[in-house]
């Protein structure tokens, strides 16, 4: 048998992908799900594990950053990422594994086999680590993210976006100059392209551009307070994270 974890913040997301693995790889024993990165971290770094299927974007820690605190990656990881094309070259050429979503039959076998023909992966380690180093100089390098609209394609300068707001399967992105574009992803989608540095999910509803928050209110949850005067509410399971990432003054 052939230990797994996984690990999503949509618990719709892991309960689709634990039913496909239990239904198209009986080998397979699932021994934990989590919706919360810091628990799984914990548990990863408690427990042996032969493979590990780890989504990207998560508030508290994304995926990155959870295998950045793994001491020793001695087990097979799968990526299951809403990634772009461009993104997913650096998989392929890192040889990691990923699953993009909408997961599929065809595409979770696959993954599967090439976990059963490679277990295990020795230098999973050292693939994860030229992964992670690629994509950050290709985040850095990328200064401007191509906008998906209705009409086409809208090329906008990252640091010219303000915050985005979730709306339905769509996301409003707001502009330093308050112009509003309306994109066909959502926000979960949209937050996949963009540097984790920079950027951070405050709310399921928002996700803001730091370089633009002027200050954070205390609060039972809190809000913060953009240079323009808006005011973003930050929910109690993304604000432990906000607060790690930046200081705020008044």
């Amino acid at each position: 048998m052939i230990s797994v974890v996984l690990v999503d913040d949509e618990t719709e997301c892991l309960d689709v992908l634990e039913a496909d693995l239990q239904r198209l790889c009986p080998d397979f024993q699932i021994l934990q799900k989590f919706d919360n990165p810091l628990e799984a971290l914990q548990f990863i770094n408690q427990n042996h594990i032969d493979a590990l299927f780890l989504d990207i974007s998560m508030p508290l820690l994304n995926g990155f950053d959870l295998l950045k605190q793994v001491p020793n990656i001695d087990f097979d990881v799968v990526f299951v990422t809403a990634y772009d094309n461009f993104a997913l070259k650096a998989f392929e050429f890192c040889a990691v594994d990923y699953l993009v979503k909408p997961t599929t039959k065809e595409s979770i076998i696959r993954a599967a086999d090439r976990i059963r023909s490679k277990h295990k992966n020795l230098n999973m380690k050292q693939n994860i680590a030229l992964l992670l180093a690629n994509m950050q100089k290709d985040l850095q390098k990328r200064q401007q993210v191509a906008i998906p609209t209705f009409e086409g394609l809208e090329f906008v300068n990252m640091q010219q976006i303000s915050y985005a707001k979730a709306d339905g399967n769509y996301t409003t992105i707001v502009l330093q100059n308050q112009e509003k574009i309306m994109i066909s992803k959502t926000l979960k989608e949209f937050e996949g392209i963009l540097n984790d540095s920079t950027f951070a999910r405050i709310h399921n509803s928002y996700l803001v551009n730091l370089e633009h928050v002027r200050k954070y209110i205390k609060g039972d949850t809190g809000s913060v307070v953009l240079n323009d005067g808006t005011t973003l509410q930050v929910s109690r399971a993304n604000k432990t994270k906000l607060m790690s990432m930046v200081k705020f003054g008044a």
